[in-house]
Order: C-alpha cells, then structure tokens, then sequence
C-alpha cells in the first residue's frame, strides 16, 4: 500500500540524486578550465532512468543463476560520471569550453529547484492525505 503512495518519489529522489552529482561534476571542470591536458567529465543518467520507467516487464527469478529478464527497478538505476576526451579545444589540450559549461550549470540548477519543488509537493500531497485520514 506504501509502495504505491511514495512509487513517484523514488523517480525524484534518484533525479535529484543525479543533480546534485551534475553540479558537482560541472564545479570540477570549470575549476580545472586552466589546468593543462585536462579532460572534463559529464554525467549521464537520463537514458537510463527512462528505460527503467517505461519497461513495465520484469521477469522474476527464482534461483540466484537465472538471467534477468526485462529493465530493473528504480533502486538499479545509478548515474555515471564519464569522461569526454573526444575534443580538444585548445594547444594545451584542454576540452572545458567555460561558456558550455556554466550554461550547464544554470540550466541543472533550475532542474535541481524544479526537482526540489516537485518533491515537496509530493511530500504535501502524502501529507494532506494522512491529515484528511484522521478526520
């Protein structure tokens, strides 16, 4: 019955888990936009995190050898920071691109406060009903 009532907050707490990974990732490439021979790192996670909503198959397995069959849960889904060395944007082979890299920045922080926002929405949502249940 729990389950149910916080299913759409486990999607928010993983989204806002890899927000909060995202800034801090960002923060450390443009604090080595000077460093020589630097290579920036991106995380990606969004990919992952729709095939897990969307599949709604999951084989069950019985014995510990079986294959899984079907997406995982929500609890498999991790974000992955993964390095871009495919550029190179200057002599000193350095790839962060500052004016990329803060308009990423502004754009995961009004992820992050939407996020935050719909989150404790949510957390009123479950609220109303427990105080409406009481009445």
């Amino acid at each position: 019955m729990f389950g149910k009532l916080f299913s759409k907050t486990q999607f928010l707490e993983k989204a806002l888990d890899a927000a909060w990974l995202r800034n801090k990732v960002i923060s450390h490439n443009i604090a080595n936009a000077d460093t020589p021979g630097y290579k920036k790192y991106q995380v990606s996670f969004e990919d992952e995190l729709k095939a897990a909503m969307a599949s709604s198959i999951k084989g069950k397995k019985t014995r510990s050898k079986h294959m899984d069959i079907g997406a995982g849960s929500i609890n498999d889904v991790t974000p992955r920071i993964e390095r871009s060395d495919f550029t190179k944007m200057r002599v000193d082979e350095n790839n962060v691109d500052m004016d990329v890299e803060m308009a990423n920045l502004a754009k995961n922080t009004i992820i992050y406060n939407a996020l935050v926002q719909k989150i404790s929405g949510e957390f009123q949502r479950i609220k109303n009903v427990i105080n409406e249940g009481r009445r």
